[in-house]
């Protein structure tokens, strides 16, 4: 493990993508405590006022602070992402390794399952769930879970058909070990590397994924500072006071970007000859 971090961190990619991760979460567990206004508090008078030495990033049309609300939407933005990765991944690994461990009929069936519900946009895909299941947040959060889950089980199927091979799991299934155990004890550890790779830019995705939801308002819902709810409010001023709509938009973009660049550092690192 210190090897890979030595290794992450003198990739410019893994340098520059977790210092932003870094500040992002700094952000997101602490950005009640540090932002210097409340939220959602309403300042008349200082309606749509632009960035400067009272509000660093200006305000929006009820007078809340950008500045202070970023930071509050921070929490349940990349919460959110990094559950919804979670889910989708922790899924998607167990279906892809049951499916090369039992092989045969089992797996192609599996797999052809899998192949069709990829075959959908993944938006569209993510839009019919949360219509299904309602707009909220997490709502929004388990149809992007479902989302990720055929595409890290092809990925995942595809690493444990080689780990399939190996003498360890030949010996468990000689020592007459149930399938659940060699799964779960024997071959998913020995995948987990490129899953965690996967994952890392799929939080990116997530982020998008969420902010795309709740600027449709399938996500969070109002007086929340998600960001992609806070872009949504912004719309009909953008001609009018951009910043209310660019600053929350650039969150969006730093961090997805900088789970994009730390996703390719990790897999340098965990693959050091490539």
């Amino acid at each position: 493990m210190p090897d890979t971090l030595r290794h992450l961190l003198r990739t410019p990619q893994g340098l520059i993508g977790g210092g932003i991760i870094l500040m992002a979460l700094l952000a997101a567990i602490g950005g009640p405590a540090i932002a210097p206004f409340d939220p959602e508090a309403f300042h008349v008078r200082a309606r749509f006022s632009g960035p400067g030495a009272t509000y660093w990033l200006g305000t929006d049309q009820f007078g809340r602070d950008i500045l202070s609300r970023i930071l509050a939407g921070a929490r349940s933005t990349l919460f959110l992402a990094v559950a919804a990765t979670a889910l989708g991944t922790v899924a998607g690994a167990v279906l892809g390794t049951l499916s090369a461990f039992i092989g045969g009929w089992v797996d192609e069936a599996l797999m052809r399952i899998v192949d069709a519900v990829m075959a959908i946009p993944n938006l569209l895909f993510t839009l019919l769930i949360v219509t299904v299941l309602g707009a909220s947040g997490v709502n929004a959060l388990i149809a992007l879970g479902i989302a990720f889950t055929p595409g890290m089980a092809r990925i995942t199927r595809s690493v444990a058909l080689a780990v399939r091979q190996q003498d360890f799991v030949n010996a468990a299934v000689a020592r007459g070990e149930t399938g659940s155990f060699i799964v779960l004890r024997e071959m998913l550890p020995n995948v987990v590397g490129p899953i965690i790779v996967e994952a890392t830019i799929r939080v990116a995705f997530a982020v998008m994924g969420l902010a795309t939801l709740s600027f449709l308002g399938l996500g969070a819902q109002p007086p929340s500072s998600e960001w992609g709810l806070m872009v949504a409010e912004a719309r009909p001023y953008l001609f009018r006071n951009a910043w209310m709509m660019l600053f929350p938009g650039l969150a969006i973009a730093l961090v997805a970007v900088a789970f994009n660049l730390f996703g390719d550092g990790l897999r340098d690192a965990l693959n050091p000859r490539a």
